[in-house]
């Protein structure tokens, strides 16, 4: 059993991957701007605000796995990064392994080419800053950590969001920086890239590395 603790646990991917964890019996902590509007049994739910360091600090310092599930929008539109930034410190500090939820974009059709960011006519432009903003993450920030960080990005097929739940099928596929997805961008439940997200936990196959899940 892990001591895990969900930064951002009550969005659509935080909340899955906490109920995921939690049913396996491990000792989940989300930490959230907001309060579950359905609390799963043996979580503990922590409300604070993720730009407060001092907040994160408290919930990260006895974890054995750090979950950063942030989105660069809202009220984290111009601080993702340095808020990003500060859970890896925190996290390296805490001798903690950090698992991070990326984004489609950030990985490549094919090995050796360009990630799917480089070229963002088929995203809308008005997610532009947002697409680029958590692609960084993996591209800049993280190969910067120190060494001593055990980090994962985790990307998920390109539909994938509340708009397109979808049902737990208990299958999924995983790849690595390669989206292992069909050429239209495929697609992966909350629940399935819940389990391969918690089993990306427990195995500890990966280390410093990008991965992606699909059905």
């Amino acid at each position: 059993m892990s001591r895990i603790v969900v930064i951002g646990g009550t969005g659509y991917a935080g909340s899955a991957i906490v109920a995921e964890a939690a049913g396996r019996g491990h000792d989940v902590t989300a930490f959230s701007r907001s309060a579950p509007t359905e609390p799963v049994t043996g979580v503990t739910y922590v409300q604070g605000d993720a730009t407060d360091e001092s907040a994160l600090a408290a919930v990260v310092a006895d974890a054995d796995v750090v979950v950063s599930t942030l989105a660069p929008r809202g009220p984290l539109t111009d601080s993702f990064r340095d808020v990003n930034r500060t859970v890896a410190r925190l996290a390296d500090a805490a001798g903690a392994r950090l698992f991070v939820v990326g984004g489609f974009s950030s990985l490549r059709p094919e090995p050796g080419a360009p990630r799917f960011v480089e070229d963002l006519t088929h995203v809308p432009a008005e997610i532009h800053a947002e697409v680029l903003a958590g692609a960084a993450l993996i591209i800049e920030d993280l190969p910067a950590t120190p060494d001593s960080l055990s980090w994962v990005f985790v990307s998920p097929a390109r539909m994938f969001g509340s708009f397109a739940p979808g049902e737990r099928s208990g299958d999924y596929r995983v790849g690595d920086d390669v989206s292992v997805a069909p050429s239209d961008g495929g697609a992966i439940s909350g629940a399935d890239y819940a389990i391969g997200f918690v089993d990306l936990i427990e195995k500890g196959d990966h280390h410093r590395a990008h991965v992606n899940l699909a059905n």
